[in-house]
C-alpha cells in the first residue's frame, strides 16, 4: 500500500528561477535606413516587451523581456537604480520594489522614464538627447486624458520621437490572431483581456472599439497571488518565511487551472483517491540532519564524556574566577586590619566606614569567613584534576545562576535514563521532508476562480461572466449574435488550463436555447499584444519616415503634438476612441433683488434655470432643479 501511495504522489520544486542582466544590442545596420525602423514596446503592468518592426527574422520577437519594477532607494541617484532583469531576486528588495503603474494605468512618470531609458540603452541607442525613431506604445483602454498627455510629453520632449502611435494591448492580439485565421475585415467581436491588475470587457463593432460599453473588473494575476500566498499561509504558519510572491506566482503559473464547474471539482476534492492523485506536494529546502534516534550507542556515549569533560572545564573556570574575587578581597579586608594593628584609627575608621561595618568584630568576622572560603577553593582546585572530578562537579560546586544549573545538573543524570533499544526493533523517525512540503490541494484552482467569483477575496463586485453578460444587454439580438460569434481570450491571466472551456460552459447558459457562439484563444495569450503591434506598425508606416506632417493613420508627429496638445489621439483600428463629453456648467443664480418671494420660487419651472437665493441649500426641490451636467 505504501508503494503504491508513493508512485502516485507528486512531488514538485520550486525553479526560483534567477534573471540575468539583458544584454546592450548594437544598434542594426538596417534601422538606420532613409525611413527608420519603428521601436514596438507593449508597457505591461507586469511585463515590459520591446522590439523592432522589422521584417528580418531574427527581429520577429521581442528582443527584450523583463518585469516593470524598479528597485530605487529614496534618495538614490539615478545610476543606483536597478530596473527589470538587473534584479536577480525580487523578494529582498520586495520593499523597494516601485512600478510606473496604478491598477493599469500609468501614473509614475519618474519610474517610466527610467523604464524608457532601460528600453533604450539595450536596444543600443546610445545618442543623447533624441530618439530618431518612430514608437508603437500600448496603453490601457479608455485611459485617461491626462495620462496620455504626460506620456506624449514625456516621449515628444524628453526623447524627440518624430512620431507616436497609442493602442490598446487587448485589442492588437485580437486583430493580430483574427488574420492568422483568416477573418476578413471589418472584424466584429468582444474581447476578454485579463492582465495582472484587471480585467477588461472590449466589445469591437466593424473593427472599431464601442468605448462607451467597455467595462473593467479589478481582478487580476496579482490579486490571485495575493490570495495564494494568503491561503497557504494560514495553512503552514511554520513557513512564512518561504511562502513568497514570487513562488506563489510560479505556482499559479505552472500548477493552477480553471474548473469548468467549480462546485462539482470540490465535490472530486473530498475523495482521498482524487485527493492523493491530483494535490501537488511542493518540496522546501531544508538541512536533512542525522536524527538523535539513528546514533549508535558508543556514539552517545562519546558525546556524553565530550559533554562531561566541557562542564569540568567551565566549572573548574568558574572555581578559579571566584577563588581570585574572594583572594582579593581578603587582601583588602587584611590592609584595613593593618591599619588598627598600626595605632592608624582615623583611616581604619574611615575605612571601615565605607567597607559598611560597625566595629572591629564584624571585620574579624569576614576576615575568617573568607579566609576559610578561599582555603576550600584551593582543595577543590586541587580535587578537580584527580579521578574524583566527576563527584566533585556534584558535591562541592557553590550555587549558581539560574540559567546555568541546568546546564550543570546534567551529568548527575543517571545513564540508564536513555535505555538502549534493541536493534530489531523498528524506531519510529520524523520525517523533517514531508514537514517542509506545501501541500497544495484545492488552492489550485480557488485562485484562478476569483477571475469568476471575486467575492472569494471579499471584493464587492461582479465577475468577468456577469460582466459579459451585463455589457452583452446593451446591444439588440442581432448584434449579440454577432459579438458573441467571435469570444476572444487574450492576457497573461487567461492562460490557466480550461480556461476556454469555462468561458464556454458559461456563455452556454447565459446565451437563449439553441443559439451559436464561438470562442478562441489567443496563440500567445501574453506575447501577442506585442506581436500584433509588430504588425501593424509594419502594416502603416508613418509617412515622410522621421519628418513631420502625421499623414498616415493611427501616428502622431511632433507637429501634431505641438498644434493640437499632448490629449491628441490619432485612432486607429487597435487604438481607444475618443469619446466627448459636454459639460455644462451650472446657471449663475440671479443678483438679490431680483430674489422673488418663497411661494413663487417653490412653484416655478425647472426650465427656469435658477433657484431662489431664500431656499436653503438643504431643500431637495431647490437641489433637483439645479442642472449640474447635460450630454
Amino acid at each position: 500500500m505504501a508503494s503504491k501511495a508513493d508512485a502516485v504522489c507528486q512531488i514538485f520544486t520550486f525553479q526560483d528561477c534567477k534573471t540575468s542582466p539583458d544584454p546592450i544590442y548594437e544598434l542594426p545596420a538596417r534601422c538606420l535606413s532613409s525611413s527608420p525602423v519603428p521601436i514596438v514596446i507593449d508597457n505591461g503592468s507586469f511585463q515590459t516587451r520591446a522590439g523592432w518592426a522589422c521584417e528580418a527574422a531574427e527581429y520577429r520577437s521581442p528582443k527584450l523581456l523583463f518585469k516593470s519594477v524598479a528597485a530605487r532607494s529614496r534618495g538614490a541617484a539615478r545610476s543606483e537604480t536597478q530596473i527589470g532583469n538587473d534584479i536577480s531576486n525580487l523578494e529582498p528588495l520586495r520593499w523597494l520594489l516601485k512600478s510606473q503603474f496604478d491598477r493599469n494605468v500609468v501614473v509614475n512618470f519618474e519610474i517610466q522614464e527610467l523604464i524608457f531609458d532601460y528600453v533604450f540603452t539595450h536596444l543600443g541607442m546610445a545618442s543623447e538627447g533624441s530618439v530618431d525613431h518612430p514608437m508603437v506604445l500600448t496603453e490601457a483602454p479608455c485611459n485617461p486624458l491626462h495620462c496620455r498627455q504626460m506620456m506624449s510629453e514625456l516621449l515628444f520632449e524628453c526623447y524627440r520621437v518624430p512620431h507616436v502611435s497609442y493602442g490598446v494591448d487587448g485589442l492588437y492580439s485580437f486583430c493580430h490572431n483574427n488574420a492568422q485565421r483568416n477573418v476578413p475585415p471589418p472584424r466584429t467581436g468582444i474581447v476578454l483581456s485579463s492582465g495582472y491588475h484587471c480585467s477588461h470587457i472590449l466589445p469591437v463593432i466593424n473593427g472599431r472599439l464601442d468605448a462607451v460599453n467597455c467595462k473593467r473588473v479589478n481582478v487580476g494575476g496579482s490579486q490571485a497571488a495575493s490570495y495564494l500566498q494568503r491561503l497557504l499561509q494560514l495553512k503552514y504558519p511554520g513557513h512564512l518565511a518561504a511562502i513568497t510572491l514570487s513562488r506563489m506566482e510560479e505556482l499559479l503559473h505552472e500548477h493552477s487551472y480553471t474548473a469548468a464547474d467549480y462546485h462539482e471539482e470540490l465535490e472530486k476534492w473530498r475523495s482521498p483517491e482524487f485527493y492523493e492523485r491530483e494535490v501537488h506536494r511542493m518540496q522546501l529546502p531544508f538541512s536533512a540532519k542525522v536524527l538523535g534516534g539513528c546514533v549508535s550507542v558508543e556514539e552517545r556515549q562519546e558525546r556524553r564524556a565530550q559533554q562531561l569533560r566541557r562542564l569540568q572545564e567551565i566549572n573548574a573556570r568558574r572555581r578559579e574566577e571566584k577563588l581570585q574575587q574572594d583572594q582579593e578581597r581578603l587582601d583588602k579586608l587584611l590592609a584595613v586590619q593593618e591599619l588598627l594593628d598600626d595605632g592608624l584609627l582615623d583611616q581604619f575608621h574611615k575605612n571601615l566606614v565605607e567597607l559598611n561595618m560597625d566595629s572591629a568584630e564584624e571585620l574579624q568576622s569576614y576576615i575568617n569567613k573568607l579566609h576559610l572560603a578561599v582555603e576550600q577553593g584551593r582543595q577543590k582546585l586541587l580535587h578537580s584534576d584527580g579521578p574524583e572530578g566527576k563527584t566533585e562537579v556534584s558535591e562541592l560546586e557553590t550555587p549558581m545562576d539560574e540559567g546555568d544549573g541546568v546546564a550543570l545538573m546534567e551529568p548527575d543524570f543517571p545513564e540508564d535514563t536513555l535505555p538502549d533499544k534493541p536493534a530489531n526493533v523498528v524506531q519510529p523517525v520524523f520525517n523533517m521532508a514531508e514537514y517542509h512540503q506545501l501541500f497544495v490541494g484545492t488552492e489550485r484552482l480557488r485562485c484562478p476562480e476569483i477571475l469568476f467569483q471575486p467575492s472569494l477575496t471579499g471584493e464587492d463586485q461582479m465577475g468577468l461572466m456577469e460582466t459579459l453578460q451585463y455589457v452583452l444587454a446593451r446591444y439588440t439580438p442581432e448584434q449579440q449574435e454577432a459579438l458573441v460569434s467571435n469570444v476572444f481570450l487574450t492576457g497573461g491571466n487567461m492562460q490557466y488550463p480550461g480556461m476556454k472551456e469555462r468561458v464556454e460552459r458559461e456563455l452556454l447558459a447565459m446565451r437563449p436555447f439553441q443559439s451559436h457562439f464561438q470562442v478562441n484563444m489567443a496563440s500567445r495569450p501574453a506575447l501577442d499584444a506585442w506581436y500584433g503591434a509588430r504588425s501593424w506598425a509594419l502594416e502603416h508606416l508613418p509617412a515622410g519616415g522621421g519628418g513631420g506632417g502625421g499623414e498616415a493613420e493611427g501616428w502622431i508627429s511632433r507637429q501634431e503634438y505641438e498644434e493640437k496638445g499632448g490629449e491628441y489621439l490619432s485612432e486607429h483600428g487597435s487604438s481607444n476612441v475618443f469619446v466627448p463629453l459636454k459639460i455644462v456648467k451650472p446657471a449663475p443664480a440671479r443678483p438679490a433683488e431680483l430674489t422673488v418671494p418663497t411661494s413663487t420660487s417653490s412653484a416655478a419651472s425647472p426650465a427656469a434655470g435658477g433657484v431662489s437665493s431664500v431656499l436653503p441649500a438643504s431643500c431637495p426641490a431647490a437641489a433637483a432643479e439645479v442642472p449640474v451636467v447635460t450630454c
